[in-house]
């Protein structure tokens, strides 16, 4: 479930933390591509699943029922393809790349989707971790996929999410390996973000989740864990990925993991104390 070719990823600017979203669009939408992940500081990052509109429902159902990997944080109208989030934004052309899929498999992995837009397709905005990173680094959380310069790792879970209609399908979880010192703050500060994620599904060890190999994430990259470092596992927006290849839509537009829509909103708007 990870790239459809092994063309190497384009990280994003160095100091690409100090971008404002629209000028983080506007480069994506020139053709940069990369993670996301550190870039915009202070603003939120959505995923992004648009499908049928006669899915469009089903959809609905499984994030209400999923809310910890599927926080929605906009919807919008059938074709349309602007968001509250994000003043003069594009859904079509303003994310670093995205994945199109047919009968729930991946076709396609351009850097826009004008070619493939449809006047039916309705978009979901989800809440993505990367939100919340700000505050774990602010809380002294070393970031290691940051430092590293790589996409967090993303794994296929055992743990199955409530079914909704048509959809079904597995959670997928995002993992940073924590210092046993900072696994407090870490878990605190997440926690007052339910909107982006919330609190970890899980610390510890892997296994519980049916991940065999830390190394060998399905998404993003494998990140060097220093020995005392705990795995923490966060519910993960590309849960609705899962979903797509679990239970076939006939067509389906999303982000490219770890690769996500920049908004104009500030995090704190998502903070509950």
């Amino acid at each position: 479930m990870n790239r459809i070719d092994d063309r190497p990823l384009t990280l994003v600017d160095e100091h690409a933390h100090a971008w404002t979203p629209a000028a983080a669009r506007t480069r994506f939408r020139a053709g940069l591509t990369g993670p996301t992940a550190g870039v915009a500081a202070g603003h939120t990052q959505v995923n992004l699943i648009a499908v049928p509109a006669d899915w469009a429902y089903d959809m609905l159902l499984f994030c209400q029922r999923n809310p910890k990997p599927c926080p929605v944080l906009d919807v919008t109208d059938g074709g349309a393809w602007t968001t509250v989030l994000a003043a003069g934004a594009d859904l079509r052309t303003d994310l670093p790349r995205y994945r199109v899929w047919r009968d729930g498999e991946l076709v396609d992995e351009p850097t826009d989707v004008l070619g493939h837009w449809r006047q039916d397709l309705v978009s979901f905005l989800i809440g993505c971790s990367f939100t919340f990173e700000w505050a774990l680094a602010g809380a002294g959380v070393p970031l290691r996929h940051i430092e590293q310069g790589r996409n967090v790792p993303m794994y296929v879970t055992s743990r199955q999410c409530r079914p909704a209609g048509r959809l079904h399908g597995p959670m997928v979880v995002s993992m940073r390996p924590v210092p046993p010192a900072h696994l407090a703050a870490a878990i605190r500060e997440s926690s007052l973000l339910p909107a982006v994620h919330g609190s970890p599904v899980h610390c510890g060890d892997p296994s519980a989740l049916g991940i065999d190999d830390l190394g060998r994430p399905d998404f993003g990259d494998p990140v060097t864990v220093e020995p005392d470092d705990i795995p923490v596992f966060w519910a993960c927006g590309v849960t609705p990925q899962a979903a797509v290849t679990a239970s076939r839509p006939p067509f389906a537009i999303t982000h490219a993991p770890g690769q996500m829509f920049l908004t104009d909103a500030r995090d704190e708007q998502y903070r509950v104390a």
